[in-house]
């Protein structure tokens, strides 16, 4: 990942999961610090994502997201000699 500092934590997970995380590190042969690593980043990004799409809803939402009937009606012209 190419972190330059690393932090050593202490977490507290149900049993179940730690063994579903041992078996799926064994299984893509990566440490336990590195697929806990992946895991948080991908869920931060994932979240991030949804942050972005979030604020896109809302400016979206106040405005008006009707297509303009003269370019709706160009559009449908230009699609229709396309696939003639």
């Amino acid at each position: 990942m190419g972190h330059a500092h690393r932090m050593k934590i202490t977490i507290s997970i149900p049993d179940d999961l730690f063994e579903k995380a041992e078996e799926l590190a064994e299984r893509l042969e990566v440490s336990r610090s590195q697929l806990y690593a992946r895991a948080i980043e991908e869920y931060a990004e994932r979240h991030s994502l949804q942050s972005v799409r979030e604020k896109l809803d809302e400016v979206y939402a106040s405005q008006e997201s009707e297509l303009d009937p003269a370019l709706a009606l160009m559009q449908s012209i230009a699609y229709t000699h396309h696939y003639e």
